[in-house]
């Protein structure tokens, strides 16, 4: 369950990069990730929560421009990597399977970004427009992140 867990927040990383780690925060500070006494510690603090949630939405501002790159860039792409295999880690740091979890999480990755990059794609030709596509994604992107973290706990 901790495995699948860590894959779908690496999904949402795939989705949005700095969602993830912001729904991560969220649920540390809230106490539904028990992550202290581990190397994570820090994800619960009020600052970590800040921080990820301003860059989660500077995110979504940016990304409805029209001069913002393609998630499959190798900067984009490895951003959202990282951030799966980050927000994994964490997830799979709770229970003692920081491994684990950050495997997961970067696969979720991988298949958020391109899973994501298509599904974009196709609502955007359905819409005739890419803005209603991305409202869609950052709200599938935000509340399956908090739900994920959730059930966590």
């Amino acid at each position: 369950m901790l495995y699948l867990l860590a894959l779908l927040i690496g999904i949402i990383a795939g989705l949005r990069a700095m969602t993830a780690p912001a729904a991560v925060a969220w649920g540390a500070y809230l106490g539904w990730l028990p992550v202290a006494g581990t190397w994570v510690s820090f994800m619960g603090h009020w600052a970590t929560v800040g921080i990820f949630t301003i860059l989660a939405i500077v995110e979504l501002v940016t990304d409805q421009l029209p001069s913002t790159p393609s998630r499959k860039v190798p900067q984009q792409f490895g951003a959202r990597i990282i951030m799966g295999a980050f927000t994994g880690a964490v997830i799979g740091a709770t229970a003692g399977s920081t491994i684990g979890g950050l495997i997961a999480g970067a696969i979720g990755a991988v298949i958020g970004t391109y899973g994501g990059a298509e599904a974009r794609g196709r609502l955007a030709a359905a819409f005739g427009q890419d803005r209603p596509a991305a409202l869609i994604e950052d709200a599938v992107a935000i509340i399956c992140g908090l739900l994920i973290v959730a059930a966590v706990a």
